[in-house]
């Protein structure tokens, strides 16, 4: 299956005329058992055309009773009321905190008669909420149930990854709508079902609930609450027995969107880990629903950082759904989508591909909790801005209290540019690379797996330092490995910068100049200029798109017969 050819995109029958395409996140979630070095890994990209990459923090602290807490919505920044503070909080640094707790999400919808407008707490707020309240996935599932059962639930469908050094769960959860009785909605909370991965088992999401059925005794292994079969008889969208209950099909049906756009990218991911996964592949491709994907695999071999980054970065290479080649590549290979992602020409509907990494990403990560270690040292955010196909991770402790220059929130924003940025540094190089994809942008990814090899290399010797450290003072051990993370923070920025420059000089205008080790190869005559330039033209896909189309800008070449006859005499 991996080295069929592509189907370039799908033309869209009328029977799939509600599809649309999610522009939300994509997770991947390795257990213990299931990694190289015993680790729990999370993964995220956060999508979206509107958000900022910027690496969120919160400090501990301590409150008085009766202290308010504000809640503004993280998509829009709208404000929607205040909760109780707690009496402490811990430390957080972008999807972690000090405990080495990681959550991170994706939005399914589901049904959207089931929305809270009148919520108070959104997703967003219930995720940083969390981290600064609990200390372990178990701890973060009440803790999330408690918060939406007070305040009420803001948004629409959720699944949460949410990991801890020893466990990994995937939660899933949505409102139950708006009641309002004697002015109060009576409807406030949520429905939700949470799964233990077992160990040595790996999983994904991205924005479609895939908890189907699910043992309803057995607490080590599920949570649910208790009114989430009860409230969709209730509501009268299922009626057969508690048994045979699915989550997913009841409260977020599978439609054609839910599978191509959402379904494949899980679908994606399993196949990149396990041999065999092509018999999923026309439920992937949205041709049916018969035979659905498991929520969770056995990969082949054990992951580690560098496997589930690799997985991020991922555009359908070497499957039928490949988005770097043929004519919707255009003639550099680019797996770069404009949206939307469907047209209609001639009354035919049709639709790109929705892959794992994509251009509109905020930031992305791969958070890692480590068991053997102290939590001091323990946790690390592998972690960088926009899409992740054009981007370098960089590791964050999560026991650090300060966020590095270049990912700090204030440092620019969506509508401020700011030459101290990594969000708008990534962004540059990363448009010039979606032109020039099939050189520079699978070049850039040679220098990003450097980095981040050495990366890994430092973190090593890092751990075992702070290890010594940790034995006589732990604070000195966290202070050590966070200005680590500042500092290997600013070295991926210079880094970068460097590689910007790097590449507009060796691949301006269409040509690409001869280099060595980085040194660029004069013409020998002293005065700077590139030696042989090299041209490698436009994709045979795009060539041959071309070639079938219409148009005055390229026509045929037909040579006449007298003119191939009249060949000059020597």
């Amino acid at each position: 299956m991996r080295n069929k050819l592509t189907l370039v995109f799908l033309v869209v029958a009328t029977l799939f005329s509600s599809y649309k395409i999610a522009e939300a996140c994509t997770n991947i979630i390795v257990t213990k058992g299931a990694s190289k070095t015993g680790s729990v890994l999370i993964s995220y990209s956060a999508d979206s055309h509107a958000l900022y990459g910027a690496l969120y923090s919160s400090p501990r602290a301590t409150y008085p009773t009766g202290t308010m807490k504000k809640i503004y919505e993280w998509d829009s920044g709208k404000y929607l009321g205040e909760i109780k503070e707690a009496g402490s909080t811990y430390s957080t640094i972008g999807q972690m905190n000090e405990h080495q707790l990681i959550i991170t999400e994706t939005t399914y919808g589901g049904r959207s008669e089931l929305r809270d407008k009148t919520g108070i707490i959104d997703y967003g707020s219930l995720i940083y909420t969390t981290l600064q309240r609990a200390k372990t996935a178990r701890e973060a599932i009440q803790v999330i149930a408690d918060l939406t059962s007070e305040y009420g639930y803001y948004s629409s469908g959720e699944s949460f990854s949410i990991g801890d050094a020893n466990e990994a769960w995937i939660m899933e959860f949505i409102g139950k709508g708006t009641k309002i009785v004697d002015g109060e909605n009576v409807n406030k909370g949520i429905v939700y079902v949470a799964i233990k991965l077992p160990d040595g088992t790996m999983s994904a999401h991205a924005n479609q609930a895939r908890i189907t059925s699910f043992p309803l005794n057995d607490p080590e292994n599920a949570l649910y609450s208790k009114d989430v079969i009860s409230f969709a008889k209730e509501e009268g969208i299922y009626t057969e027995r508690d048994g045979e209950f699915s989550f997913s099909d009841t409260y977020a049906p599978l439609d054609f969107g839910g599978l191509r756009a959402c379904e494949a990218r899980v679908w994606s991911a399993f196949n990149m880990s396990k041999t065999g996964m092509d018999k999923y592949f026309d439920y992937a491709a949205g041709h049916t629903t018969k035979e659905r994907m498991p929520l969770y695999i056995t990969p082949d071999n054990k992951l580690d950082v560098a496997d589930v980054a690799k997985i991020m970065k991922d555009h359908y290479e070497g499957t039928p759904l490949d988005m770097t080649v043929g004519a919707a590549g255009g003639a550099e290979g680019t797996p770069f989508r404009i949206k939307p992602l469907s047209f209609t020409v001639d009354g035919v509907k049709y639709q790109h591909e929705r892959p794992i990494s994509t251009q509109q990403a905020a930031f992305w990560l791969v958070g890692e909790a480590r068991s053997w270690l102290p939590n001091e040292i323990g946790g690390i955010q592998w972690w960088s801005v926009d899409d992740a196909g054009t981007s370098c991770l960089t590791p964050i402790y999560s026991s650090s209290h300060v966020v590095p220059e270049v990912f700090q929130l204030g440092n620019g924003d969506m509508l401020t540019y700011s030459p101290t940025s990594a969000f708008w540094l990534f962004n540059r190089l990363a448009h010039f690379a979606y032109l020039r994809y099939n050189t520079a942008g699978r070049e850039i990814q040679v220098y990003a797996d450097k980095f981040q090899k050495q990366s890994e290399e430092q973190v090593a010797v890092v751990d075992k330092f702070a290890l010594e450290l940790y034995k006589t003072s732990p604070e000195s051990a966290r202070q050590y490995v966070e200005q680590y993370s500042l500092g290997r923070a600013q070295e991926l920025f210079n880094y970068w910068t460097k590689l910007e420059q790097f590449m507009l000089i060796k691949y301006i205008d269409g040509s690409t100049k001869v280099e060595v080790n980085g040194e660029f190869v004069d013409n020998g005559n002293g005065i700077n200029m590139p030696t042989k330039l090299i041209t490698n033209g436009p994709s045979e896909g795009w060539k041959r798109a071309v070639a079938a189309g219409e148009g005055s800008e390229i026509s045929k070449v037909v040579v006449p017969d007298q003119v191939k006859k009249s060949k000059k005499k020597k």
